[in-house]
């Protein structure tokens, strides 16, 4: 299948020693452009990536975080109910590179035993992981990219805005609501 948008496989072993599996740590508001942000860390709490988003893919995650329900499926929802009706499964996604300030993700999926890798927005491969129960990586080529982008962006200290977001609590998360 030669479509846009779809990749091949890298061999799992490269993959996983380039990668670090992530967790949403909240959702917030960015107080100086009032757009959302998804903040990610990784499952030992170390290391912490912030992804700035679009309102309407803040708002699917929220959803799916706060397991609420709507009464028609949601984009993603239609998203994953096509995936699983064409027999496959999604597997992973990994926001795998940062270009020109913007995060890429690709979605890994599985279909009859042939691996299928389809590029998507982070925000969109995050709220359709939710939904399929699968983990999420970052590379660790994008941690290391965006703590230098933050700290000239910023001109913070990569270990202050580390500081900042870890330190952030629940009020200030928003506990999930946009």
């Amino acid at each position: 299948m030669n479509l846009p948008g779809f990749k091949s496989e890298l061999p799992a072993q490269i993959a996983a020693e380039q990668e670090i599996e992530v967790r949403i740590r909240g959702l917030m508001m960015d107080p100086s452009t009032r757009q959302p942000i998804v903040v990610l860390n990784d499952l030992a709490g170390e290391v912490v990536l912030p992804i700035w988003v679009g309102i309407f893919e803040a708002n699917a995650i929220a959803l799916e975080i706060e397991k609420a329900t709507t009464p028609r499926p949601m984009t993603h929802d239609l998203m994953r109910n096509l995936v699983y009706g064409l027999n496959a499964r999604i597997t992973r996604v990994v926001v795998g590179s940062l270009r020109e300030d913007t995060f890429h993700a690709t979605i890994w999926m599985d279909q009859g035993g042939e691996v299928v890798a389809l590029d998507a927005r982070p925000s969109d491969a995050i709220a359709l992981a939710l939904r399929s129960d699968c983990p999420i990586f970052v590379s660790k080529q994008v941690f290391d990219h965006a703590r230098e982008a933050s700290a000239t962006a910023a001109s913070l200290n990569p270990e202050d805005l580390r500081r900042w977001l870890e330190g952030l609590n629940d009020d200030e998360l928003g506990r999930y609501k946009m």
